[in-house]
């Protein structure tokens, strides 16, 4: 729930919370948008329990949305995904902090693409990445503008598992779009949007939970192996 008393950068409130389970410090983090007078900044705040919050504060100005940490530390530096807004585009960054407060070292992920791809105008990430032995597999948004409204749809990225700001592959095509009726028509049509997911105790099944068209919530089943197959027959190495 926004704060906007005692968190002004919650004023006109927050959205799109990611959460990741942190082991080495037995809490939730989670990171969220936080609507500033002056546009969207990336928030963080961590919990045991659900119930009560430490709330961080902003940790990425304006511009700037579509975060996560990762779970554990790269080279013993905590490492966030998110995504900045700047003339050159709004494109996937990771930076790293030595104590998840101070920020730097910012590197940049993935690109949009140019042209008329289907993630060509802007990206950002969907849930958090999955940690697998093959990498960090990365489900990612992509927008295309086109002449009735913007289409967001998913495709694949593979990280690689200790310098994750070296992309391995990623795919050429989307995988998941709007097609349901609830997923075309709502307040925003033509959107599916995931925050989060959850993994079966086979180590295999997601559970994909997602914006449809900014209306309903819904539920989409997969494979995480089959989800990797088809970034290996549809994905391109970088």
């Amino acid at each position: 729930m926004a704060d906007p008393e005692h968190f002004p950068e919650e004023l006109w409130g927050i959205e799109d919370p990611r959460i990741t389970y942190v082991p080495e410090l037995k809490k939730y983090a989670v990171v969220y948008t936080a609507y500033t007078r002056d546009g969207p900044g990336v928030a963080m705040a961590l919990t045991e329990n659900f119930d009560t919050f430490e709330r961080c504060g902003l940790i990425m100005h304006p511009d700037d949305k579509d975060a996560a940490l990762l779970p554990r530390r790269i080279d013993g530096r905590w490492a966030l995904i998110h995504r900045p807004v700047s003339p050159q585009g709004a494109n996937m960054w990771i930076s790293y902090s030595p104590d998840l407060r101070y920020w730097g070292n910012h590197k940049l992920m993935l690109a949009a693409r140019k042209g008329g791809w289907w993630d060509a105008n802007r990206i950002g990430l969907s849930a958090p990445p999955i940690e697998i032995p093959q990498g960090w597999l990365t489900i990612y948004h992509g927008v295309r503008q086109t002449s009735a409204s913007s289409i967001y749809r998913l495709g694949l990225a593979l990280f690689d598992l200790h310098t994750p700001e070296r992309c391995l592959k990623r795919s050429n095509e989307w995988m998941f779009g709007p097609e349901e009726p609830y997923e075309r028509h709502g307040d925003v049509d033509d959107v599916v949007f995931p925050c989060g997911y959850t993994i079966a105790s086979d180590g295999d099944t997601i559970r994909m939970y997602y914006g449809g068209a900014d209306s309903s919530i819904a539920l989409a089943t997969g494979s995480v192996r089959t989800m990797l197959e088809w970034l290996e027959q549809h994905g391109e190495n970088y």
